[in-house]
């Protein structure tokens, strides 16, 4: 009898991944700027990484090459700012916990499982990881194709056919990091919301 209502319990408070799919869109609509600010670091982070990318596929089109020195110093810069963008996105979901305290600590006295608390930031942080990095990657990407038309001018058509593919698999790899990075940066703050204890989340004054 008790193992039955144990299975009745699990079965009311693990949501299916829709209905938490809809609650961190919920949440992340509410806490619009919060995510803005989130969605900011990884957007330059890849923005800046599809313009390396973009500038060396469309030179190599060209038949002019990077010196090496300049490939590992803007090898670099990339890595250091995808870091970057890392511990920013690490930084603002910290801060979205400590501003959710009650909202979590009502949740788990509802009966909510840890693992629900995990899927919910994780959601949130992977959609604003997707919509930043397919952002960043655009912009990135096209901005630089612009500057190189303009810089090489008849030159360029041939060189951008040439590289298609190349170009589309970078436009994909950067979405692909960015998404990735997201979710990776969000794991500890995700962890730590939902080892929260309900009562001591309750009393919080935030």
């Amino acid at each position: 009898m008790q193992s039955q209502q144990d299975s009745g319990i699990k079965r009311q408070i693990e949501l299916p991944w829709s209905e938490a799919f809809k609650m961190s869109m919920k949440s992340i609509r509410i806490r619009f700027w919060r995510s803005m600010i989130t969605a900011a670091g990884i957007f330059l982070g890849i923005a800046f990484l599809q313009t390396v990318l973009t500038t060396s596929a469309i030179l190599e089109g060209i038949g002019e090459g990077y010196d090496e020195m300049l490939k590992l110093r803007q090898s670099w810069l990339v890595v250091m700012s995808l870091l970057v963008s890392t511990v920013g996105v690490v930084n603002s979901m910290l801060m979205s916990v400590t501003e959710r305290y009650r909202e979590i600590g009502t949740m788990k006295c509802l009966g909510a499982l840890d693992k629900l608390v995990v899927k919910l930031f994780l959601i949130e942080a992977a959609l604003t990881g997707i919509v930043a990095s397919v952002a960043g990657s655009l912009v990135g990407m096209l901005g630089m194709l612009l500057v190189h038309w303009i810089r090489f001018g008849s030159r360029f058509g041939p060189a951008f056919a040439d590289q298609l593919g190349r170009l589309g698999s970078n436009l994909v790899l950067g979405i692909a990091v960015g998404s990735v990075l997201a979710i990776l940066a969000a794991f500890y703050p995700a962890w730590r919301a939902s080892k929260m204890p309900p009562a001591a989340a309750l009393r919080s004054e935030f």
